[in-house]
């Protein structure tokens, strides 16, 4: 005799019950199992075409069997790809303009990963025309052409400057990184000395109508040099102004020690450059971008769909890539594929060991140019980065994993 609620039962008949009760149990549990995994297909199917420029269409041409999945540089074992952070689209205070610039090189077969940054102060040609800008304007000046075409004028310009074949670009903007760093629980750093920035977030900038509104009774000066006589001529005057809702704090600041920096202070933290250089945030944005990348490809993230459901949603309004959908599978899955790669890392800077100079100060303000004024140098290190001994300073010496 056996009970089921109280109630007394053969034997039979309980055995009936608890499999019919465990067949109802797993058949829900897989039910929402499904339900779930549909879901969130489609919804990573979604995010993807949102994110890639060319569509899904290419995606299901490649879901045909026999079709080559073969990715651009696959064949000759190198796949470049140039990744770009920005303010954002339709944002005042140059939205976008590129913040932050690195050809991140793979080597699947080596299990090798390079990242090679590129100072948004570098004076380059605006492909398709005889224009000189810093390298930063040029994503703003492709998209004035159409969108999509900032990713393709940065890539020719990419290209030009490391000597590299580009084949896929991606973008993310400050709200998407903001968000994907909160989404996988933050990243851990640990400081040797406390950081502080206490100058970037409350500088001046020419006065508009959205972001910089409080005047400080100061002017930026244009001039231009006649050619002749050398005499410099003042040709324009912009008053400066401050933002009243400063970013950051307005003085941002960190602990000595080891911390969980959440989205908003990760993005702080690769954004300061004021009081260091544009090199060192280049630098800590390397480390940043690999800390982000370890815990998005973590077992304990990949498992968590609240996790994953973050990320989706972060990418999906704030990333631009020129890749298919197929190709950001192929992509993954051929990351996934390399068991804890060896890194190599390197920053373009004026440094002794540098690669660049800063020229005197002339009508385009402060810029960088290439050393022997070509980029021969740099074409000979982007080549053989995987090679040559690494870079002495590339890891901020108050930084660490």
């Amino acid at each position: 005799m056996a009970y089921i609620g109280g109630r007394g039962v053969s034997r039979e008949s309980a055995k009936k019950f608890y499999k019919k009760r465990w067949f109802k149990i797993t058949a829900a549990i897989l039910g929402i199992i499904l339900i779930g995994g549909a879901v969130f297909a489609w919804k990573t199917g979604r995010t993807l075409n949102k994110i890639s420029t060319g569509g899904i269409l290419n995606s299901i041409v490649h879901s045909i069997p026999g079709v080559s999945d073969e990715l651009k540089g696959e064949k000759d074992g190198r796949i470049n790809v140039l990744v770009l952070g920005m303010r954002g689209e339709n944002l005042p205070g140059g939205g976008l303009l590129a913040d932050s610039i690195q050809v991140v090189s793979i080597k699947p077969a080596e299990n090798k990963i390079a990242m090679i940054s590129i100072p948004r102060d570098l004076y380059v040609t605006v492909p398709g025309t005889g224009d000189k800008q810093k390298i930063n304007a040029v994503h703003a000046y492709g998209e004035q052409k159409g969108k999509g075409k900032g990713l393709e004028d940065m890539k020719t310009i990419a290209s030009e400057v490391t000597g590299l074949p580009i084949h896929y670009a991606a973008s993310i903007n400050f709200t998407g990184f903001t968000q994907l760093v909160d989404a996988i629980g933050g990243v851990d750093v640990t400081l040797d000395k406390p950081f502080d920035e206490s100058m970037q977030f409350n500088e001046a900038h020419v006065c508009d109508d959205y972001v910089f509104t409080v005047p400080t009774g100061e002017y930026q000066t244009k001039t231009k040099t006649n050619k002749k006589t050398g005499i410099k001529k003042v040709t324009a005057r912009y008053p400066l102004c401050t933002n009243p809702d400063t970013e950051c704090g307005g003085n941002f600041s960190l602990p000595a020690g080891k911390q969980t920096l959440n989205g908003e202070k990760a993005l702080c933290f690769v954004r300061s450059r004021k009081t260091s250089s544009d090199f060192e945030r280049a630098k800590r944005q390397q480390l940043v971008m690999q800390l982000v990348k370890d815990k998005m490809l973590s077992l304990g993230t990949l498992t968590d769909f609240s996790k994953i459901n973050g990320m989706l949603n972060s990418l999906g309004d704030n990333v631009r890539t020129d890749m298919q959908i197929w190709e950001m599978q192929a992509l993954f899955d051929v990351y996934r594929k390399m068991e804890n790669p060896k890194s190599y890392q390197r920053v373009l800077e004026d440094s002794d060991e540098g690669l660049l100079y800063h020229p005197a100060e002339g009508d385009a303000g402060y810029i960088l140019l290439p050393r022997g004024d070509n980029y021969d140098k740099i074409h000979e290190v982007a080549a053989k980065i995987f090679d040559i001994p690494a870079q002495s300073d590339i890891a901020p010496q108050d930084v660490k994993q």
